[in-house]
C-alpha cells in the first residue's frame, strides 16, 4: 500500500496531507495539517519551524513517497520565493529520509483529481472531499490542496512529473542565454 505525503508549499501556510491507497477512488486520508508561520517572524525561523514540523510528520506518518506542488511563476515574486524556499526544505527532507519525491503542477493536480486541468479551486476541493469519503472539513484550503496533490500521485503512479514543464524549460533557456 502506498502512503503519499502531499505538500502544498507555502511560507505563511504550508498544507500537509498523508493519503494511503492503491487507486484514486480507493484512498484514505490518514493525516492533515496546515503549518502556519507569522510574516513578522524572521525567514530563518519560519523555514526552521516548517522544516522541523515536516520532519516530525514524516517520522510519525512514515510515507512511502512525497508529492509536492511544483513552483510556478506568478505575478507575486515574494510568494514564489516563499514557495521555492519551502520546496527546497522538502527536497532536503526527502533526501534525509530517502523518500522518492514527485512534482505536480497545479494543472496536473486539477486534472488528476477532477479530470479537468482548468477546474476551479472549489471544484478540486469538493472532488477531493468526495474521493476521500466526503470528509467534512480540512483545517484550510491548503491542507485540502495537499490531499489533492497526494491523490494525484496515487492516481498517476507512473507519471514522470519531475521533468520541467515547457514554460519552465523556456525560462531556463532564457536565463542561460542571458548569462552568456
Amino acid at each position: 500500500m502506498r502512503k503519499v505525503l502531499g505538500i502544498d508549499p507555502g511560507l505563511t501556510r504550508c498544507g500537509i496531507a498523508a493519503v494511503s491507497g492503491k487507486a484514486l477512488n480507493k484512498s484514505q486520508l490518514e493525516f492533515t495539517e496546515t503549518i502556519k508561520t507569522p510574516a513578522s517572524e524572521s525567514l530563518d525561523k519560519r523555514l526552521w519551524t516548517i522544516g522541523n514540523r515536516i520532519r516530525e510528520i514524516i517520522s510519525q506518518q512514515e510515507p512511502t513517497e512525497i508529492a509536492l506542488e511544483r513552483v510556478f511563476a506568478q505575478a507575486n515574486l515574494k510568494s514564489v520565493m516563499g514557495v521555492a524556499q519551502i520546496s527546497g526544505v522538502v527536497l532536503y527532507l526527502a533526501a534525509e529520509f530517502d523518500l522518492p519525491i514527485r512534482f505536480f503542477t497545479p494543472t496536473q493536480v486539477k486534472a488528476g483529481v477532477t479530470g479537468d486541468g482548468r477546474a476551479s479551486k472549489e471544484g478540486v476541493s469538493n472532488m477531493t472531499r468526495t474521493l476521500l469519503g466526503n470528509i467534512e472539513q480540512f483545517d484550510s484550503a491548503d491542507s485540502a490542496d495537499a490531499a489533492a496533490i497526494a491523490l494525484t500521485a496515487i492516481a498517476n503512479p507512473s507519471m514522470e512529473s519531475a521533468q520541467p514543464t515547457k514554460a519552465q524549460r523556456a525560462w531556463s533557456e532564457a536565463i542561460n542565454r542571458s548569462s552568456k
